[in-house]
């Protein structure tokens, strides 16, 4: 997708070991229009998957989850990482190493979100290492839902994330893929 594409170009910076800073468009600051033309994509791209709710990550795969939400009419859940007063007593939890974090984070969702016979989108920020993704696939598959498809804003290619949900058989789609940020250059494929 040319438009995230130029953005990230732009005002994406690489900070070293792996961390591509996108903050001014998605993690802490939110263009809105540029996430509408993302979920509209994602809309477009997976409109056939038969899916009936969408999974994303707290805080940054809200976002373009919301908005491919939004366009495909499906209700979006986002796996927490911690655990408010008004979850129930019993939850779907598993952890994921968080790259920009550097430690291991909980991903929590109520079973009142999430349920037996439910065909989930996942879409995320990132596909870099896939960990993430794949503890959000953990979750659906405690709950008894099918995964049906990934989509992700940004893959960077370089850190194996595709071949890690090549398992799961289903359409895995990213709308931006960097296949280098080497010498503090972002290179894009």
């Amino acid at each position: 997708m040319q438009l995230l594409q130029n953005r990230i170009a732009a005002e994406g910076k690489i900070l070293g070991n792996g961390i591509l800073k996108v903050d001014s468009l998605i993690n802490h600051q939110v263009d809105p229009m540029l996430m509408d033309a993302c979920g509209l994509e994602f809309a477009h791209i997976f409109k056939d998957s038969g899916a009936s709710r969408i999974l994303t990550a707290e805080i940054s795969g809200i976002a373009p989850a919301l908005m491919t939400g939004v366009h495909m009419k499906l209700p979006v859940v986002y796996a927490r990482k911690t655990r408010p007063v008004t979850m129930p007593g019993t939850v779907y939890l598993t952890t994921a190493p968080s790259h920009t974090k550097g430690n291991m984070v909980d991903l929590i969702v109520s079973p009142e979100y999430l349920k037996p016979g439910e065909t989930v989108l996942i879409i995320d920020d990132f596909l870099a290492s896939g960990a993430t993704i794949l503890g959000l696939v953990r979750l659906a598959e405690a709950a008894g839902a099918k995964v049906v498809g990934v989509g992700a804003l940004i893959e960077k290619t370089f850190e194996g994330g595709r071949s890690a949900l090549e398992s799961l058989n289903v359409p895995v789609e990213t709308l931006v893929r960097i296949t280098s940020m080497e010498n503090n250059i972002l290179h894009f494929g």
